[in-house]
């Protein structure tokens, strides 16, 4: 299966205390973080391509460029959308949105690289 424009996936979680800005300390807040929130729009782009990925490869985010709309309290649920909206060789670009019970929380655009997974953590551990 190919990685195509449209493609889409859906990640969802109930915002805790361990997911607020004060706690992961990006802020003074117990409201959904926002480092937290780009993770939950990175795992729905994961998921969105996931079945088009042979086992030894994967996606690495290269890009993201987001607002943050509203703030979360804990005990909400959030979910993450994304959509493949360009896919230019190896480089894939979604459209991202973050979503609470009350609306629209976040939104933007990010892109994933596929790479092959023992080349790059090759590459990687060349560091040490």
């Amino acid at each position: 299966m190919e990685i195509t424009v449209g493609m889409k996936g859906v990640v969802r979680t109930d915002v805790e205390k361990a997911d607020t800005a004060l706690e992961v300390g990006s802020g003074s807040l117990l409201v959904y973080a926002t480092p937290c929130m780009v993770a939950l729009m990175e795992g729905a782009a994961c998921e969105a391509i996931e079945q088009a990925i042979s086992d030894d490869k994967t996606s690495v985010g290269t890009y993201l460029e987001i607002n943050h709309l509203s703030a979360t309290p804990v005990g909400l649920e959030v979910w993450a959308e994304a959509e493949v909206i360009a896919v230019d060789g190896s480089m894939i670009t979604f459209k991202v949105e973050a979503f609470d019970e009350a609306g629209k929380i976040g939104e933007g655009i990010h892109k994933r690289a596929m790479i092959n997974v023992q080349r790059f953590l090759d590459k990687a551990y060349t560091k040490l």
